[in-house]
């Protein structure tokens, strides 16, 4: 039986802006209060999705959430009608009001973590939404992830859902953004590779000074008992907490991983040659030989890796066995990343080949090819048993693209957030929108008596 990598890429939403919300995310906060282009910014997202498709791989889409999301600010305190609602916390609490409109939703990399079922006790894909408690503006999306997710992958026999783990800090769980899996074959048992900042509970590991470590090592832990991994299949590593306080607060800005082969910066981990051991060992003890490629810092600094987002890309296998990097455009202006991206692809390693592809107004928020999209690898039957409403194919390509010009705006700002009229606009849009992917009652304003 066939084996697939899916990529399902998240569709930019409606309330798309650049709020500065992310701490510790230099885009974000470096961009913050510009105008933004809803518009254009989910044409950019459509753009690559049918792109890939087109090359011949799997690709599916992941659908946004509401917003602004008015039961957030009804519970800290505003009250009245949706529109007063609104209006009163644009009135008195306006970050509260920018936080509750974000359309951070679109980086499903935090989306939730993912276990192939080739390496889950029970033999079913594992899916655990990602409680994202470190920033506000994302803790408040699990509860429409976890309905959004079930609505895809709708089959007991094949897949399992499980809630967020618990909303404290001690258990900060990022999602597959700082999780990736090691393997042969993409229906083979793998290695799962779980990157942590900080431990919440042992004070022996070191943390960042300056900015967040949003992912535990419990939070890791939990998730890998949740779904039944063999302590075999799993390794766990340590961020380094200094490229952490220069910006780097995924382990996907530092690190992309995909079958037999890791491609990291040579700043990424601590304790790297354990690690790179480990992960040689456990991969080897399934069939696999795992291939490591390190980036010296002499050729690309990890302000560079932050500005550029190299290894925020999509390390993707084709069929004649080599590897294809998807980059944002940023990657070909920055000269010191460009000239060693040259050097990669001339030598006789697995990237054969770099895709570039305009990502600007979802990078100027923070987030590059690899933050837009969640990975699920998937058996044959597991995949003729997900959802067909959310496989991206040339009509729903063409269908979603004319749908995001008849609903998005061409331009948001902060003043724009506080009009009850853009609340409607994106009810509206994605309403029509649950129809065209076939997802059913998703939304809270969907569910309401």
């Amino acid at each position: 039986m066939k084996s697939y990598e899916v990529n399902f890429d998240g569709l930019v939403g409606p309330t798309h802006n650049y709020g500065g919300l992310s701490y510790g995310n230099v885009a974000s906060q470096s961009n913050s209060q510009q105008g933004s282009n809803p518009r254009e910014a989910a044409r950019q997202g459509l753009a690559k999705m049918k792109a890939l498709a087109d090359m011949g791989f799997k690709q599916g889409v992941l659908a946004p959430q509401e917003r602004p999301d008015v039961a957030a600010l009804r519970q800290l305190g505003f009250s009245g009608s949706d529109a007063e609602v609104i209006q009163r916390a644009a009135r008195d609490a306006m970050p509260l009001l920018v936080a509750s409109c974000s359309a951070s939703s679109m980086w499903v990399a935090n989306a939730a973590t993912v276990s192939p079922s080739a390496d889950t006790a029970d033999g079913r894909v594992h899916f655990t939404a990602a409680n994202l408690n470190c920033k506000f503006h994302r803790s408040i999306e699990h509860p429409t992830t976890s309905r959004v997710l079930a609505a895809m992958f709708n089959s007991d026999q094949h897949f399992a859902h499980h809630q967020a783990l618990p909303a404290v800090a001690q258990f900060g769980d990022e999602g597959a953004a700082n999780h990736t899996r090691f393997c042969r074959d993409y229906g083979q048992a793998g290695v799962e590779f779980f990157v942590y900042g900080r431990s919440a509970f042992d004070s022996r590991y070191p943390s960042p000074q300056n900015y967040p470590a949003r992912q535990t090592l419990e939070a890791s832990q939990a998730v890998a008992r949740l779904h039944g991994l063999s302590e075999d299949g799993v390794v766990y590593a340590q961020q380094n907490p200094a490229v952490i306080d220069q910006g780097v607060f995924h382990n996907d800005v530092i690190s992309v991983g995909n079958g037999e082969v890791l491609f990291y910066h040579e700043d990424a981990f601590l304790e790297t040659d354990a690690v790179l051991g480990q992960l040689q060992a456990k991969l080897a003890s399934k069939g696999g030989n795992f291939q490591a490629i390190r980036v010296p810092r002499a050729a690309v600094t990890v302000e560079d890796a932050v500005r550029s987002y190299l290894f925020n890309s999509q390390l993707l296998s084709r069929e004649d066995g080599s590897m294809m990097l998807v980059v944002p455009e940023e990657c070909r202006n920055n000269e010191r990343v460009w000239a060693y991206l040259g050097q990669l692809t001339a030598q006789s390693g697995a990237v054969k080949e770099v895709k570039v592809f305009d990502l600007k107004q979802s990078m100027q928020n923070g987030g590059g090819p690899a933050c837009l999209r969640l990975r699920v690898a998937l058996k044959e039957s597991e995949l003729a048993a997900v959802n067909p409403g959310v496989i991206m194919t040339a009509p729903l390509y063409d269908t979603l693209l004319q749908w995001v010009d008849k609903h998005y705006r061409d331009r948001l700002g902060e003043a724009d957030l506080a009009d009850p009229q853009l609340l409607l606009e994106c009810r509206t849009a994605l309403d029509e929108l649950t129809q065209i992917l076939k997802l059913g009652s998703v939304y809270p304003f969907q569910r309401q008596p």
